[in-house]
């Protein structure tokens, strides 16, 4: 076999690829049919768990929202995603495939939003893709310069750092829904965050790669400053959900911290090698004592 002969056979391998991608792509959108038609025939749930699936989700995302965006009054189809990587895992995906809605993703990697604009679905959909490093300082521009109406159907922040301090400036757009990670080791007691850093960076930050975020009491009371009510967290106890005020409804209600309020299982602490550990809750916990956190209330920072 000559050297035109293998790059052909190469060629055809990697096409017979992306087809086998592109059909595993469409057997789960169908799945997510089939599951959304499952969860709506159900009585309203008693926590947002019940109404979990995965498709593109890290976790249960897509069905939450699902769930959300069939109970809830969204004028405005569109929705903004920060940290999507390659937009293989991402909370807004599923939304744009399945239900048509317009959306703006932003990633720091250049290759993965290249990556992202190379996809079959970044010309089948009306998807903005942009590198951005987001911070308080860049975030209200970036969004101004994406064509948004002043209301959007939903807002998903994922960043591994900074989400309190970018949802807390993010004021140039109204969304309906907000999915914002919460850092579940930090309890519901105290209503903390990390410093505001521009340049954080979570394993940089503190070796165990646990020292990110905010509580989900400090989430909740900027969610009260802004006009939202919080409803609930993935059972993996990793998103939180807010839902603007005046869109509460019968079906989508408020619910208590203490209702809503998930601690993580997952154990992706390292230690100083870089090694995961596999500790568990309280272990993990133990090893971010003594790092500096800010009290939101207090406005000064304490000892974690």
């Amino acid at each position: 076999m000559n050297i035109f002969q293998k790059l052909n056979q190469i060629k055809k391998g990697l096409s017979s690829l992306s087809n086998l991608a592109i059909y595993q792509e469409e057997q789960k959108l169908l799945l997510g049919k089939l599951l959304i038609e499952n969860k709506l025939r159900r009585h309203p749930p008693s926590n947002l768990t019940e109404c979990e699936f995965k498709i593109f989700s890290q976790w249960g995302e897509d069905g939450i929202i699902q769930w959300l965006v069939n109970n809830l009054e969204i004028e405005h189809k569109s929705f903004i995603e920060f940290g999507v990587e390659d937009y293989r895992e991402s909370n807004t995906r599923f939304l744009m495939m399945n239900d048509n809605w317009s959306g703006l993703i932003m990633d720091s990697s250049e290759s993965q939003i290249s990556k992202i604009k190379q996809s079959e679905y970044y010309w089948k959909y009306d998807l903005q893709a942009k590198t951005a490093f987001v911070d308080c300082e860049n975030i209200n521009d970036l969004i101004l310069t994406s064509s948004f109406e002043n209301e959007i159907g939903l807002l998903s922040i994922d960043i591994d750092g900074n989400d309190y301090w970018i949802w807390k400036k993010f004021d140039v757009i109204s969304p309906v829904i907000v999915v914002i990670e919460y850092n579940g080791l930090f309890g519901i007691d105290r209503a903390i965050t990390v410093p505001y850093d521009k340049n954080f960076n979570r394993t940089n930050k503190h070796y165990s790669n646990l020292f990110f975020g905010s509580s989900l009491k400090a989430l909740q009371l900027l969610a009260q400053e802004k006009g939202y009510a919080f409803i609930g967290c993935t059972s993996a106890g990793n998103d939180a959900f807010f839902v603007r005020k005046d869109k509460l409804n019968q079906i989508v209600k408020e619910k208590t911290l203490k209702e809503g309020y998930v601690l993580p299982k997952s154990r992706q602490n390292l230690d100083i090698k870089g090694n995961l550990t596999y500790k568990k809750d309280i272990d993990q916990i133990e090893l971010m004592r003594g790092m500096p956190i800010l009290n939101v209330v207090t406005n000064k920072i304490e000892s974690f």
